[in-house]
């Protein structure tokens, strides 16, 4: 709470003249980094041959530059009854539509995705790892299978 209200000019105890508490604040942080994440996928997905890498590019980009509201938003169960209608699924809608309309197919997508970035944040690759070929071989096992002519 310190750091946050340093962050904004004020003493901590002010914080909590604009939230209730600190589950406020945090359902607050995560429900702006899922809209803002929503928005990323939607962007990324928007006209792309490969929607799928894009989005897996996308994914990887924005939590390596945002790995503290990542943290905050992935590490506890998530707080649905406290977050916008829909919000949820649409931050989930691109990677659903990407894996064939298959939610199995994009949960384990997503699994896929949050455990390299964990490990990418967490420094446990390697020195010289490949990452970029794991994470397109990742992509390229979560890509559906293209219909036979």
């Amino acid at each position: 709470m310190r750091a946050i209200a340093d962050r904004l000019g004020i003493r901590a105890p002010s914080l909590y003249k604009h939230v209730p508490d600190k589950e406020t604040l945090e359902v607050a942080l995560i429900s702006d980094g899922l809209a803002e994440i929503a928005g990323v996928f939607e962007r990324a997905a928007a006209g792309s041959d490969a929607p799928l890498a894009s989005l897996a590019s996308a994914y990887r980009g924005w939590a390596l530059d945002h790995p503290h509201l990542y943290r905050q938003m992935m590490d506890r169960p998530l707080p649905r009854q406290r977050l916008a209608q829909g919000l949820e699924d649409r931050a989930a809608a691109a990677l659903v539509a990407a894996t064939g309309g298959d939610p199995d197919a994009a949960r384990a997508a997503f699994a896929f995705a949050h455990g390299m970035v964990v490990l990418e944040l967490n420094d446990r690759f390697p020195p010289g790892a490949d990452l970029d070929a794991a994470w397109q071989r990742g992509v390229d096992a979560f890509r559906p299978e293209q219909p036979r002519h």
